[in-house]
Protein backbone atom coordinates (compact mmCIF):
# COMPACT_ATOMS: atom_id res chain seq x y z
CA UNK A 1 0.00 0.00 0.00
CA UNK A 2 1.38 3.38 -1.00
CA UNK A 3 1.59 5.86 1.87
CA UNK A 4 -0.83 8.76 1.28
CA UNK A 5 0.83 12.08 0.61
CA UNK A 6 -0.16 15.43 2.03
CA UNK A 7 -3.51 16.79 0.86
CA UNK A 8 -3.17 18.56 -2.51
CA UNK A 9 -3.03 22.34 -2.60
CA UNK A 10 -6.23 23.86 -4.12
CA UNK A 11 -4.31 24.24 -7.40
CA UNK A 12 -2.85 20.72 -7.33
CA UNK A 13 -5.81 18.49 -8.18
CA UNK A 14 -4.55 18.37 -11.78
CA UNK A 15 -2.00 15.74 -12.84
CA UNK A 16 -0.05 15.73 -16.11
CA UNK A 17 0.47 12.47 -17.97
CA UNK A 18 3.06 10.29 -16.26
CA UNK A 19 2.89 12.00 -12.88
CA UNK A 20 0.61 9.25 -11.47
CA UNK A 21 2.59 6.32 -12.87
CA UNK A 22 2.75 3.29 -10.56
CA UNK A 23 3.15 -0.48 -10.61
CA UNK A 24 3.39 -0.68 -14.40
CA UNK A 25 0.31 1.49 -14.95
CA UNK A 26 0.67 4.85 -16.70
CA UNK A 27 -1.93 6.36 -14.39
CA UNK A 28 -3.23 5.26 -10.98
CA UNK A 29 -5.76 7.26 -8.97
CA UNK A 30 -6.85 5.70 -5.67
CA UNK A 31 -6.87 6.39 -1.94
CA UNK A 32 -3.09 6.84 -1.97
CA UNK A 33 -3.94 10.45 -2.86
CA UNK A 34 -4.75 12.12 0.43
CA UNK A 35 -8.35 13.22 0.65
CA UNK A 36 -9.47 10.91 -2.17
CA UNK A 37 -11.92 8.24 -1.01
CA UNK A 38 -14.61 7.04 -3.38
CA UNK A 39 -13.27 6.62 -6.93
CA UNK A 40 -10.27 5.34 -8.82
CA UNK A 41 -8.90 4.92 -12.32
CA UNK A 42 -6.03 3.01 -13.88
CA UNK A 43 -4.77 3.53 -17.43
CA UNK A 44 -2.27 1.26 -19.18
CA UNK A 45 -0.65 0.92 -22.58
CA UNK A 46 -0.60 -2.82 -23.32
CA UNK A 47 1.85 -4.17 -25.90
CA UNK A 48 1.17 -7.17 -28.11
CA UNK A 49 1.89 -10.24 -26.02
CA UNK A 50 1.78 -8.26 -22.79
CA UNK A 51 -0.87 -7.79 -20.13
CA UNK A 52 -2.06 -5.56 -17.31
CA UNK A 53 -2.77 -7.36 -14.04
CA UNK A 54 -5.01 -6.43 -11.13
CA UNK A 55 -5.35 -8.39 -7.90
CA UNK A 56 -8.66 -9.03 -6.18
CA UNK A 57 -9.55 -6.02 -4.02
CA UNK A 58 -12.66 -4.60 -2.38
CA UNK A 59 -13.51 -2.48 -5.43
CA UNK A 60 -15.97 -2.83 -8.29
CA UNK A 61 -14.48 -2.13 -11.73
CA UNK A 62 -15.39 -1.30 -15.31
CA UNK A 63 -12.88 -2.17 -18.04
CA UNK A 64 -12.99 0.41 -20.85
CA UNK A 65 -10.91 -0.07 -24.03
CA UNK A 66 -9.58 3.31 -25.16
CA UNK A 67 -7.82 2.08 -28.30
CA UNK A 68 -7.39 -1.51 -29.42
CA UNK A 69 -8.98 -4.86 -28.59
CA UNK A 70 -8.50 -6.94 -25.44
CA UNK A 71 -9.18 -10.26 -23.77
CA UNK A 72 -10.05 -10.05 -20.08
CA UNK A 73 -9.42 -13.13 -17.95
CA UNK A 74 -11.03 -12.74 -14.53
CA UNK A 75 -11.57 -14.84 -11.43
CA UNK A 76 -14.55 -14.07 -9.24
CA UNK A 77 -14.46 -14.26 -5.46
CA UNK A 78 -14.91 -17.85 -4.33
CA UNK A 79 -13.95 -19.31 -7.72
CA UNK A 80 -10.66 -20.84 -8.86
CA UNK A 81 -11.17 -21.13 -12.61
CA UNK A 82 -10.87 -17.90 -14.62
CA UNK A 83 -13.61 -16.73 -16.95
CA UNK A 84 -12.89 -14.99 -20.25
CA UNK A 85 -14.47 -12.00 -21.99
CA UNK A 86 -13.28 -10.63 -25.33
CA UNK A 87 -13.62 -6.86 -25.77
CA UNK A 88 -13.73 -5.86 -29.45
CA UNK A 89 -12.72 -2.32 -28.49
CA UNK A 90 -12.28 0.47 -31.03
CA UNK A 91 -9.64 2.28 -33.08
CA UNK A 92 -9.62 5.28 -30.73
CA UNK A 93 -11.84 7.16 -28.29
CA UNK A 94 -12.97 9.33 -31.23
CA UNK A 95 -14.48 6.34 -33.05
CA UNK A 96 -17.70 6.17 -31.04
CA UNK A 97 -18.54 3.86 -28.14
CA UNK A 98 -16.84 0.62 -27.18
CA UNK A 99 -18.00 -2.53 -25.45
CA UNK A 100 -17.19 -2.59 -21.71
CA UNK A 101 -17.04 -5.10 -18.86
CA UNK A 102 -18.27 -4.59 -15.29
CA UNK A 103 -16.62 -6.78 -12.65
CA UNK A 104 -17.80 -7.05 -9.04
CA UNK A 105 -15.78 -6.51 -5.90
CA UNK A 106 -13.21 -9.17 -5.08
CA UNK A 107 -12.40 -10.01 -8.71
CA UNK A 108 -8.83 -10.58 -9.95
CA UNK A 109 -8.18 -9.92 -13.63
CA UNK A 110 -5.66 -9.89 -16.45
CA UNK A 111 -6.10 -7.68 -19.52
CA UNK A 112 -4.33 -8.96 -22.63
CA UNK A 113 -4.14 -7.46 -26.11
CA UNK A 114 -2.64 -4.38 -27.72
CA UNK A 115 -3.62 -0.76 -27.18
CA UNK A 116 -4.68 1.53 -24.36
CA UNK A 117 -7.16 0.53 -21.69
CA UNK A 118 -8.74 2.21 -18.66
CA UNK A 119 -10.19 0.58 -15.55
CA UNK A 120 -12.63 2.63 -13.47
CA UNK A 121 -12.96 1.67 -9.79
CA UNK A 122 -14.98 2.38 -6.68
CA UNK A 123 -14.53 0.79 -3.23
CA UNK A 124 -17.39 -1.48 -2.17
CA UNK A 125 -18.10 -4.75 -0.37
CA UNK A 126 -21.38 -5.30 -2.23
CA UNK A 127 -21.01 -7.87 -5.02
CA UNK A 128 -23.24 -7.51 -8.07
CA UNK A 129 -23.32 -9.71 -11.20
CA UNK A 130 -20.75 -9.44 -13.97
CA UNK A 131 -22.09 -7.33 -16.85
CA UNK A 132 -20.82 -7.23 -20.42
CA UNK A 133 -22.21 -4.26 -22.37
CA UNK A 134 -21.82 -4.64 -26.15
CA UNK A 135 -21.05 -1.55 -28.17
CA UNK A 136 -24.47 -1.74 -29.84
CA UNK A 137 -26.18 -1.48 -26.44
CA UNK A 138 -24.34 1.64 -25.24
CA UNK A 139 -26.77 4.59 -25.03
CA UNK A 140 -25.45 7.53 -27.07
CA UNK A 141 -26.71 10.91 -25.89
CA UNK A 142 -26.27 14.18 -27.76
CA UNK A 143 -26.21 16.84 -25.06
CA UNK A 144 -26.41 20.64 -25.32
CA UNK A 145 -26.81 22.40 -28.69
CA UNK A 146 -24.88 24.52 -31.15
CA UNK A 147 -21.33 25.16 -29.94
CA UNK A 148 -22.23 23.44 -26.68
CA UNK A 149 -22.96 20.16 -28.49
CA UNK A 150 -21.21 17.05 -27.20
CA UNK A 151 -21.63 13.27 -27.41
CA UNK A 152 -22.04 11.19 -24.25
CA UNK A 153 -21.70 7.40 -23.95
CA UNK A 154 -23.72 6.32 -20.92
CA UNK A 155 -22.49 2.72 -20.49
CA UNK A 156 -21.91 3.00 -16.73
CA UNK A 157 -24.77 5.22 -15.54
CA UNK A 158 -27.58 4.04 -13.24
CA UNK A 159 -30.01 3.67 -16.16
CA UNK A 160 -27.60 1.39 -18.05
CA UNK A 161 -25.70 -0.61 -15.43
CA UNK A 162 -26.44 -2.24 -12.10
CA UNK A 163 -23.48 -1.25 -9.92
CA UNK A 164 -23.16 -0.41 -6.24
CA UNK A 165 -21.26 2.90 -6.31
CA UNK A 166 -19.73 3.47 -9.75
CA UNK A 167 -21.12 5.97 -12.25
CA UNK A 168 -19.07 6.09 -15.45
CA UNK A 169 -19.54 7.75 -18.83
CA UNK A 170 -17.41 9.29 -21.56
CA UNK A 171 -17.75 12.50 -23.56
CA UNK A 172 -16.58 13.56 -27.03
CA UNK A 173 -16.41 17.31 -27.66
CA UNK A 174 -15.71 18.33 -31.27
CA UNK A 175 -13.21 21.09 -32.01
CA UNK A 176 -14.33 24.59 -30.91
CA UNK A 177 -17.18 23.24 -28.76
CA UNK A 178 -17.76 23.53 -25.00
CA UNK A 179 -18.82 20.73 -22.65
CA UNK A 180 -19.27 20.27 -18.90
CA UNK A 181 -21.18 23.53 -19.32
CA UNK A 182 -22.79 25.41 -17.65
CA UNK A 183 -20.45 24.97 -14.68
CA UNK A 184 -22.05 22.72 -12.09
CA UNK A 185 -21.31 20.89 -8.86
CA UNK A 186 -22.28 17.78 -6.93
CA UNK A 187 -20.66 18.18 -3.52
CA UNK A 188 -23.57 18.29 -1.04
CA UNK A 189 -26.43 15.92 -0.35
CA UNK A 190 -29.80 17.57 -1.00
CA UNK A 191 -32.46 14.93 -1.37
CA UNK A 192 -33.72 14.81 -4.95
CA UNK A 193 -31.68 17.88 -5.91
CA UNK A 194 -27.94 17.26 -5.61
CA UNK A 195 -25.64 14.30 -4.93
CA UNK A 196 -22.22 14.08 -3.26
CA UNK A 197 -19.87 12.63 -5.85
CA UNK A 198 -16.13 12.65 -6.35
CA UNK A 199 -15.30 12.90 -10.05
CA UNK A 200 -12.30 11.97 -12.18
CA UNK A 201 -11.66 13.45 -15.60
CA UNK A 202 -9.26 11.43 -17.77
CA UNK A 203 -8.49 13.34 -21.00
CA UNK A 204 -7.46 12.57 -24.56
CA UNK A 205 -7.14 15.00 -27.48
CA UNK A 206 -6.41 14.60 -31.16
CA UNK A 207 -6.59 16.42 -34.48
CA UNK A 208 -10.24 17.00 -35.34
CA UNK A 209 -11.94 14.46 -37.56
CA UNK A 210 -11.23 14.76 -41.26
CA UNK A 211 -8.24 17.08 -40.88
CA UNK A 212 -4.54 16.43 -41.41
CA UNK A 213 -2.06 18.28 -39.20
CA UNK A 214 1.74 18.57 -39.25
CA UNK A 215 3.78 16.42 -36.88
CA UNK A 216 4.44 19.54 -34.82
CA UNK A 217 0.75 19.77 -33.86
CA UNK A 218 0.07 19.32 -30.15
CA UNK A 219 -3.64 18.64 -29.57
CA UNK A 220 -5.12 20.21 -26.43
CA UNK A 221 -8.21 21.47 -24.66
CA UNK A 222 -8.96 23.56 -21.59
CA UNK A 223 -10.58 22.66 -18.26
CA UNK A 224 -11.81 24.88 -15.41
CA UNK A 225 -12.76 24.04 -11.79
CA UNK A 226 -13.32 26.57 -8.98
CA UNK A 227 -14.27 26.72 -5.31
CA UNK A 228 -17.69 26.16 -3.77
CA UNK A 229 -18.76 26.25 -0.13
CA UNK A 230 -17.61 22.62 0.13
CA UNK A 231 -13.94 23.49 -0.40
CA UNK A 232 -11.21 25.45 -2.14
CA UNK A 233 -10.11 24.29 -5.58
CA UNK A 234 -8.63 26.15 -8.53
CA UNK A 235 -7.88 24.43 -11.84
CA UNK A 236 -7.38 26.37 -15.07
CA UNK A 237 -5.47 23.85 -17.14
CA UNK A 238 -4.40 23.08 -20.67
CA UNK A 239 -5.22 19.38 -21.04
CA UNK A 240 -3.58 16.77 -23.28
CA UNK A 241 -3.85 13.03 -23.82
CA UNK A 242 -3.23 11.20 -20.55
CA UNK A 243 -3.82 14.14 -18.22
CA UNK A 244 -6.12 13.73 -15.20
CA UNK A 245 -8.15 16.25 -13.22
CA UNK A 246 -9.71 15.34 -9.88
CA UNK A 247 -12.85 17.08 -8.63
CA UNK A 248 -13.38 16.33 -4.92
CA UNK A 249 -15.79 19.30 -4.71
CA UNK A 250 -16.39 22.63 -6.37
CA UNK A 251 -17.92 24.05 -9.53
CA UNK A 252 -16.47 22.41 -12.63
CA UNK A 253 -16.70 23.41 -16.26
CA UNK A 254 -16.29 24.27 -18.94
CA UNK A 255 -14.13 21.78 -20.81
CA UNK A 256 -13.29 23.41 -24.14
CA UNK A 257 -12.00 21.75 -27.32
CA UNK A 258 -9.52 24.10 -29.01
CA UNK A 259 -9.93 24.89 -32.72
CA UNK A 260 -8.41 22.08 -34.76
CA UNK A 261 -8.56 19.52 -31.93
CA UNK A 262 -11.27 17.21 -30.63
CA UNK A 263 -11.44 16.55 -26.88
CA UNK A 264 -12.41 13.36 -25.03
CA UNK A 265 -12.80 12.65 -21.35
CA UNK A 266 -13.75 9.63 -19.30
CA UNK A 267 -15.70 10.53 -16.16
CA UNK A 268 -15.60 8.29 -13.08
CA UNK A 269 -17.91 9.21 -10.20
CA UNK A 270 -18.93 7.75 -6.84
CA UNK A 271 -19.78 9.09 -3.42
CA UNK A 272 -21.10 8.44 0.09
CA UNK A 273 -24.81 9.08 -0.48
CA UNK A 274 -27.19 6.16 0.18
CA UNK A 275 -28.48 6.15 -3.39
CA UNK A 276 -26.41 5.87 -6.57
CA UNK A 277 -27.53 8.93 -8.48
CA UNK A 278 -26.05 11.82 -10.48
CA UNK A 279 -27.78 15.04 -9.48
CA UNK A 280 -26.16 18.42 -10.09
CA UNK A 281 -26.63 22.10 -9.33
CA UNK A 282 -25.73 24.69 -11.97
CA UNK A 283 -23.73 27.74 -11.00
CA UNK A 284 -26.52 30.35 -10.64
CA UNK A 285 -24.42 32.83 -12.60
CA UNK A 286 -24.44 30.62 -15.69
CA UNK A 287 -27.34 28.17 -15.47
CA UNK A 288 -29.48 30.42 -17.68
CA UNK A 289 -27.35 29.30 -20.64
CA UNK A 290 -29.31 26.04 -20.85
CA UNK A 291 -32.39 28.04 -21.89
CA UNK A 292 -30.58 29.41 -24.94
CA UNK A 293 -30.22 25.91 -26.42
CA UNK A 294 -33.94 25.69 -27.17
CA UNK A 295 -34.46 25.74 -30.92
CA UNK A 296 -30.76 25.31 -31.70
CA UNK A 297 -29.62 22.29 -33.68
CA UNK A 298 -26.93 19.84 -32.58
CA UNK A 299 -23.53 20.14 -34.18
CA UNK A 300 -23.85 18.35 -37.53
CA UNK A 301 -20.49 16.61 -36.97
CA UNK A 302 -22.08 14.45 -34.29
CA UNK A 303 -22.43 11.62 -33.59
CA UNK A 304 -18.89 10.32 -34.01
CA UNK A 305 -19.02 6.64 -34.90
CA UNK A 306 -16.59 3.88 -35.84
CA UNK A 307 -16.25 5.11 -39.43
CA UNK A 308 -12.64 5.77 -40.45
CA UNK A 309 -11.26 9.17 -39.53
CA UNK A 310 -7.96 10.92 -40.10
CA UNK A 311 -6.36 11.03 -36.67
CA UNK A 312 -2.84 12.00 -35.73
CA UNK A 313 -0.88 9.32 -33.91
CA UNK A 314 -0.85 9.99 -30.19
CA UNK A 315 2.38 11.28 -28.68
CA UNK A 316 3.06 11.88 -24.99
CA UNK A 317 1.92 15.27 -23.74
Amino acid sequence: MTTPSAAPHPRDWFYARGSLERDGWETVVDTAISGWRYTGIRVAAVSEGGSAQLAAEAVERIVVPLAGAFTVRYTLAGETEPRVQVLAGRASVFHGPTDTLYLPTGTALSIEGAGRVAVAEAPTDQALPVAYIPKADVPIELRGAGRSSRQVHNFGTPASLAADRLIVCEVITPAENWSSYPPHKHDEHREGVESRLEEIYYFESNVTRGQVAPETARPFGLMRTYSSEAGDIDISAEVHTGDVALVPFGWHGPCVAAPGYDLYYLNVMAGPDPDRSWRISDDPAHGWIRGTWSGQEFDSRLPYTSEPAVLRKDTPA
